[in-house]
């Protein structure tokens, strides 16, 4: 997927790591003294240093196959092509690009089927961790994305891409040049990482009332959920059906997270939400909802309700003190009934 259609959030791939080797120590032995048997204790080695799960070099290699397979399978759309290196929710919405393709500009097409490659490269690879993310610009753009790499059996794939208009801040490499990994479940503030997922979707469920008020509101992401919000019973089919958002369990929850340099963390976190929009009890039996093309990818039949499932990523701050912000968000529709 990494090349979005312009006309949805825009996310792309990239990957890479940083490791240093470890420290190669032999233990010294004191020499014996003359006519004892006894051998003094060996000296302490010095400690190994820290590993990450790859080098730069294999990093670079990893994007560099990313970036080749991903630009062949976005050509033709072939899923089964990309799943060799890709996974997690940014497959899911790859999938989705992919199904409602042919309901896009001729214009949008051609920019998503455009071959492009990822450049100024920052590696953040966490101490003694079996993934790593990357911050990167595809070619051509000037939006830094964040993505993470991670195993899948025996293969590297990539398995979140989050691009970001807002400033990407700077992750701490203070560990030989290594990042350093937060448990999803550890609190840092108000929230830990896998409480974001539920705060920040009930800004579309009940416009941030309940565990939505634990997020900052003045970012674009947030200011964008709740206007959903707002408007759910405006527009053209408010006289006739309700429109709601519920929160679901993403298609793969896995979060991860990176400690900044100022103390905070930054996290990739897996949303999901349904959309429903449902004939109002006068109208039930004498109308029918006739589905948008997306939709009818889907399901191209008129129903009385049709509920749209969407996966998506956000890239979320959460700092020691104050209020946690998402920074970038983008969803897809993976389904739709």
């Amino acid at each position: 997927m990494p090349r979005p259609a312009p006309t949805r959030a825009t996310r792309k791939n990239l990957i890479g790591l940083v490791t240093l080797g470890m420290a190669a120590s032999a233990a010294v032995l004191t020499g014996c003294t003359g006519g004892t048997d006894d051998a003094a204790k060996p000296t302490a080695s010095p400690s190994a240093s820290p590993k990450g799960a790859v080098t730069r070099q294999q990093a670079a290699k990893i994007l560099d196959n990313y970036v080749a397979v991903n630009n062949k399978a976005n050509a033709t759309q072939n899923a089964k092509l990309l799943s060799t290196v890709e996974g997690g929710q940014v497959h899911e919405q790859s999938k989705a690009d992919y199904a409602t393709f042919d309901t896009w500009t001729k214009a949008d097409r051609n920019d998503y089927t455009k071959g492009f490659t990822y450049e100024a490269r920052e590696y953040y690879i966490p101490a003694d961790e079996d993934w790593f993310a990357i911050k990167a610009k595809a070619s051509g753009t000037k939006t830094p994305a964040l993505l993470v790499f991670d195993k899948e059996g025996s293969s590297w794939k990539l398995m979140s891409a989050v691009y970001s208009d807002a400033p990407i801040p700077t992750v701490d490499t203070s560990n030989h040049g290594l990042a350093t990994a937060v448990s999803p479940s550890t609190r840092v503030g108000t929230l830990a990482p896998n409480d974001v997922s539920a705060a920040y979707e009930d800004l579309f469920e009940t416009g941030g009332k309940k565990a939505g008020t634990a997020l900052s509101h003045t970012t674009e992401p947030a200011q964008d959920a709740l206007k959903l919000y707002k408007e759910r019973d405006k527009g053209e089919m408010a006289r006739w059906a309700t429109k709601k958002f519920f929160a679901k369990d993403p298609a793969h929850d896995k979060t991860y997270a990176l400690r900044l340099a100022d103390g905070g963390v930054l996290a990739v976190v897996p949303t999901s939400h349904t959309q429903e929009t449902l004939l109002k009890p006068q109208y039930r039996g004498s109308f029918q909802i006739t589905p948008n093309k997306e939709e009818s990818v889907y399901d191209s039949t008129k129903r009385a309700i049709i509920t749209d499932t969407f996966q998506g990523m956000t890239l979320t701050t959460l700092p020691t003190s104050g209020k946690p912000s998402v920074i970038a968000g983008e969803y897809r529709m993976t389904d739709s009934k």
